[in-house]
């Protein structure tokens, strides 16, 4: 049977639970453990997929099709392995479940309660990946203790360890040890009534890591451990880090977190291995280049916006011994008279996904400075379908190409809606998901990164490229360098005239990690440098 540790948060949200689950399965992993990752998030959507950026951030799109929780992608970087739909679940999907078996009668008439009925369908749902040959699932609980919605899945977890037993499960709990600048102190009652909020619930939390800003002595931590009932060795702290989020996991194994969790669950394994990953952080502290990449978006402000982008390009780095600086510019800035100039001494210029016309003029205009000034350009998602709009208004002379999305009615729609996106009305989980693949033509830069004939990428859109303009297109210059296997679908563009154009459809940033950058990312930065060095 699987062995399970619940990973829960305290004090104040956006701690990183996300980041130390993942690193806290890197370890078992590197320990040889067959190791699954899950969340559980208390709001009611169904999924984050029909989520404002502006309230969630980053949507993450698993390899079969699933919108999920951003924190999906840290458990993926960290690990290495590919999550799926069963890791993430909403009570928004857990009540869908158990009104849908109230509506076919699978209660038998009885009254529908939080308890048993919806705790019972959360169970399930942790059941679901711990499939035979795991030997470890670790679960976190997104939100906050004492967050009211949370509440069913705390009480689920709670009887989840009652029921597989107190040696096949732990807790983890996550919190935060303020410190007040002005009075010179770390405080650490928010942590003790985290704690005691958890407790009032039924679970005692079996390590307690704390976050900080500053150093903690003995004397912090053993009151910590004296009034949170946790034993002093099991008080692990998570300050700050210097350069990178990587740097958490062998700051973990420093204070052997790894071993607490093969003791207190019994499972026989020795130190991880961690060489590779200890090159990674060397990397990162000691680059011997510097690049400078432009990120051209809608939602720059937000910070976990385009999380999965920054980390793929810190990736691509990492390979290549380089510090990447991102200069993240808004969009619609470059609207405005001689804004281009904010692109002036940049590398490489990289315009994201996103859905809606805002700032589309904006991003037109950065990938027109990219094409003719031969700066390194890389597309993803929108942002291929803007190099498309772009081509064909400035080379190909289809002086008003757009898309359909921006304007139904447009007389060269260079871009439209795929046929079988026509007629979707409902928003949510009805865009084309998940991996699918794509055939690349030989000689192209495209099929030079990847190394193959064929691949299989993530996608997240309605819109596709207009066959009708493909002939017109290629006599102007485009190279269609990667197509679906039956040639009716564009999925990766690029310039043989340019040193580095390369626009795709899909999202490679969901699939690099910091040992294994994306093949895309890779020579993008790789060409980033090249321009830096020479300017062309």
């Amino acid at each position: 049977m699987a062995k399970h540790i619940f990973v829960t948060g305290g004090v104040v949200s956006s701690l990183g639970k996300g980041i130390t689950t993942g690193a806290v399965g890197l370890l078992l992993k590197r320990m040889g453990l067959t190791v699954r990752l899950q969340k559980l998030d208390p709001y009611l959507n169904v999924d984050p997929g029909t989520m404002n950026p502006y309230e969630h951030g980053e949507v993450y799109v698993t390899e079969d099709g699933a919108e999920t929780d951003l924190d999906l992608g840290h458990y993926e970087r960290f690990t290495g392995d590919y999550v799926s739909r069963d890791s993430n679940y909403t009570m928004g999907q857990i009540y869908s479940s158990v009104i849908g078996k109230e509506r076919r009668g699978d209660y038998l008439g009885k009254t529908v309660q939080v308890v048993p009925h919806t705790t019972d369908e959360i169970k399930s749902c942790i059941h679901k990946i711990a499939q035979p040959g795991v030997d470890v699932v670790i679960t976190e609980i997104g939100g906050t203790v004492g967050d009211i919605e949370g509440a069913p899945m705390l009480e689920a977890v709670r009887q989840f360890r009652h029921e597989v037993g107190s040696r096949n499960c732990m807790f983890i709990h996550l919190t935060l040890v303020p410190y007040i600048k002005a009075a010179g102190e770390v405080k650490t009652k928010p942590t003790q009534q985290s704690v005691g909020e958890l407790r009032r619930i039924g679970i005692q939390p079996d390590i307690l890591v704390v976050r900080t800003e500053v150093h903690l002595n003995d004397d912090t931590k053993k009151k910590m451990a004296l009034y949170c009932n946790v034993d002093y060795e099991n008080v692990i702290v998570e300050k700050d880090v210097d350069h990178s989020i990587y740097e958490v996991p062998l700051a973990l194994v420093e204070q052997g977190m790894d071993q607490l969790i093969n003791d207190r669950l019994s499972l026989a394994r020795g130190k991880p291995k961690m060489t590779d990953w200890i090159d990674v952080i060397e990397s990162i502290k000691n680059p011997e280049h510097h690049v400078k990449i432009a990120v051209v978006g809608k939602y720059i402000k937000i910070q976990d916006a385009y999380k999965s982008i920054y980390e793929s390009l810190i990736h691509a780095g990492i390979h290549h011994k380089a510090k990447i600086e991102i200069i993240r510019i808004e969009a619609e800035s470059l609207e405005k008279r001689g804004a281009l100039s904010q692109l002036e001494d940049v590398h490489g210029i990289l315009v994201p996904g996103g859905f809606g016309t805002r700032g589309t003029e904006g991003k037109i205009a950065a990938i027109q400075n990219a094409r003719e000034k031969k700066i390194p350009y890389y597309g993803l998602c929108l942002g291929m379908q803007l190099a498309v709009i772009e081509f064909g208004r400035n080379v190909c002379g289809l002086n008003d190409a757009t898309s359909t999305e921006f304007n139904t009615g447009c007389i060269n729609p260079v871009i439209h809606i795929m046929p079988d996106q026509a007629n979707v009305a409902a928003k949510g989980g009805t865009m084309r998901l998940g991996a699918y693949p794509c055939a690349l033509k030989e000689g192209t830069k495209a099929q030079a990164a990847y190394g193959q004939k064929q691949v299989n990428e993530r996608h997240r859109h309605r819109y596709e490229f207009n066959n009708q303009y493909r002939e017109q297109f290629e006599q102007n210059g485009m190279t269609f360098s990667g197509l679906s296997p039956d040639g009716r679908l564009v999925e990766i563009v690029e310039l043989a005239s340019h040193p580095w154009f390369v626009a795709v459809q899909f999202h490679p940033e969901f699939k690099s990690t910091p040992t294994n950058p994306h093949p895309l990312f890779r020579e993008f930065i790789g060409a980033a440098l090249a321009y830096a060095k020479t300017g062309k």
